[in-house]
């Protein structure tokens, strides 16, 4: 839409700029009085009023335009503060100056080999950028406005900086450069070979794709698919001992994810650490959306996947009511068919574990920079007719939020030193994208992210019922990582304001996916835990009185679902039952339809 930043172009403009400047210097033509050759100089003295101090200096395009392309329209600033920055770059670039060719980057692992310092001209440019990069996120900070335009304004800025970093480009790489004489060439035409195999591909490589093979090394754990329909598989697993416990467990992973990010490797897998602690397990493998579900609504996934699959699994067991997990937005959609159902008088669910989960959308940490009402109409726009949000999108727009470490560590890796990343599940299910119906997202952006109606009594309606997370009473186990920028540990704590019933929170070190699939053999990370039964509106209360406890949060876990799994009885001789009969070996063909 027109009122949308023109964040690329802005961006590609700047990084122009800061490109020439960098050349100039490595060139010896500017000097410290050019400053109109300095695209952040002249940015600030534009936004100083005459009078203010501002002199008489150029103003090309530069930072002031990268400003406010970042809102969509003009920012002011600070001005006590902006020009307090000035004096400190003024100075900052004096002392660049006089340190000259002899100018070493402060501590930044993306100038951090010796290549770096022992190249002059490199070394002064990234101590050139890292100072540009620093005034233009203090100017970023001395932005004026609500929270969410100096969120957006920051957020927007970190990308451009991070996109202009020297160790991007090859002309400046002192590292990329010295492989290239090293190898006599080679890694630049590798490099050129890796870039033309991801153009293929649709995406940058985070990992050697080659491999893995779903169902051969990763998604290995034991099980057949006993149910499908058009939205899902469900798949039941092998038990691994002669006793199981009399209530089967239920897992819901996010449908913008495969599920296999729960069954990585043996010894990473929270679906056979499930099976191990003689749960009979049932996990739902969303399809990958294609033209035939592009009108699919949020409605359909909570009716007739969601709730189907608890139907399914108490129809197979025989039990009156089962276990389950939601992750993520799996969570957010389990949560939503738990107060359906509640709303119907039903309530097959005897206990919910929820991880890294949004029900509360008000702490949705940096994720909310992208949405608005202008975002929410596009987007309604675009799918009016339905349609398919492509995978692709998706995973690109979750990279950016961690450039640095997912698209630009890549980026200089893969092509300017012609290297091939190394071998990582995860890494590769993160490259493994899943399609989303338009109807189904445009409705989850503007009921959540937008207008958070999940929470407020009576507001959403979804399969025909007012949703009030009010009625769903049973007990819950709410896990959140510390770290997760997804998921901020926050958001993740909200949902203990809302659901009435008996619950326990744990908070798990690292980030969205590192935090939870951390087992315990690995001795990896510590978990916290609150006092008993008390829940403080604010969570920096809660961790004020949590207490640490090293390694892994999935022990806890295991004892307190074990405490709502019924007595344990024979394992099953076979998957499924009479009337649902397995079809096919785990993990089915869903999980392997691509994007």
């Amino acid at each position: 839409m027109s009122s949308e930043p023109n964040w690329l172009a802005t961006a590609q403009q700047f990084q122009q700029q800061l490109v020439n400047q960098w050349t100039k210097i490595a060139q010896g033509t500017v000097k410290v009085p050019d400053l109109a050759e300095n695209p952040l100089m002249a940015a600030m003295q534009a936004a100083v009023p005459s009078g203010a101090g501002a002199n008489g200096w150029g103003l090309p395009v530069g930072a002031t335009d990268l400003f406010k392309a970042a809102n969509g329209q003009p920012v002011s600033f600070d001005m006590g503060k902006l020009l307090e920055i000035q004096r400190n770059y003024l100075t900052e670039v004096a002392e660049l100056w006089n340190q000259g060719l002899q100018a070493k980057p402060l501590a930044d692992r993306r100038f951090s080999s010796e290549a770096w310092s022992k190249n002059p001209v490199s070394a002064f440019s990234a101590a050139a950028y890292l100072l540009n990069a620093r005034t233009l996120m203090a100017m970023a900070e001395a932005v004026q406005g609500d929270a969410k335009t100096r969120n957006r304004v920051r957020f927007s800025v970190q990308q451009w900086i991070d996109a202009s970093s020297p160790s991007n480009f090859l002309a400046f790489n002192a590292e990329a450069q010295k492989k290239a004489l090293e190898t006599q060439g080679e890694s630049i035409a590798k490099g050129m070979q890796n870039l033309l195999h991801d153009m293929k591909q649709g995406h940058v490589s985070m990992t050697d794709e080659s491999v893995f093979e779903v169902g051969k090394n990763v998604a290995t754990t034991e099980g057949a698919v006993v149910f499908e329909n058009e939205l899902f598989q469900l798949i039941e697993y092998k038990p691994l001992g002669a006793k199981v416990f009399e209530r089967p467990f239920l897992m819901v992973p996010p449908c913008i994810n495969k599920f296999y990010i729960l069954d990585l490797q043996p010894t990473n897998s929270m679906i056979r650490y499930a099976v191990e602690q003689g749960h009979r397990t049932f996990v739902v493998s969303w399809r990958n959306p294609d033209e035939s579900m592009a009108q699919v609504t949020w409605d359909q996934y909570i009716e007739d996947a969601v709730i189907r699959a608890i139907d399914v699994v108490r129809d197979i067991t025989g039990a009156d009511t089962i276990n389950a997990l939601g992750f993520c937005v799996g969570g957010t959609m389990l949560s939503t068919a738990l107060a359906v159902l509640a709303a119907r008088g039903q309530h097959p669910v005897q206990s919910a574990t929820l991880l890294t989960t949004l029900l509360d959308f008000t702490d949705t940490g940096i994720l909310d920079v992208f949405i608005d009402e202008n975002f929410c109409k596009f987007r309604e726009m675009q799918f009016a007719q339905g349609g398919l949000m492509p995978g692709r999108d998706l995973a690109t727009t979750f990279s950016f939020l961690r450039p640095n470490d997912l698209v630009w560590n890549y980026v200089v890796g893969n092509y300017l030193k012609g290297e091939t990343p190394p071998p990582f599940d995860l890494l590769y299910w993160n490259s493994d994208a899943t399609n989303l119906p338009g109807p189904y997202y445009t409705w989850y952006l503007r009921n959540t992210y937008l207008e958070n109606n999940l929470v407020k009594p009576g507001v959403a309606t979804v399969c025909g019922e007012k949703i009030d997370f009010r009625q769903v009473k049973l007990p819950v186990y709410i896990y959140g990582s510390r770290e997760d920028h997804i998921v901020p540990i926050g958001g993740a704590y909200a949902s203990t304001q809302h659901l009435p019933g008996p619950k326990r929170f744990v908070m798990g070190a690292s980030g969205h996916i590192a935090g939870v699939i951390n087992p315990p053999a690995a001795k990896k990370r510590s978990h916290w835990i609150g006092p008993a039964n008390k829940f403080p509106a604010n969570v920096n209360d809660w961790i004020a009185s949590a207490k640490e406890h090293p390694g892994s949060w999935w022990t806890d876990w295991a004892d307190w679902l074990k405490g709502h799994a019924g007595k344990q009885i024979a394992a099953p001789k076979a998957y499924g039952s009479r009337a649902y009969k397995a079809t096919e070996p785990a993990p089915g063909r869903y999980v392997k339809a691509k994007a």
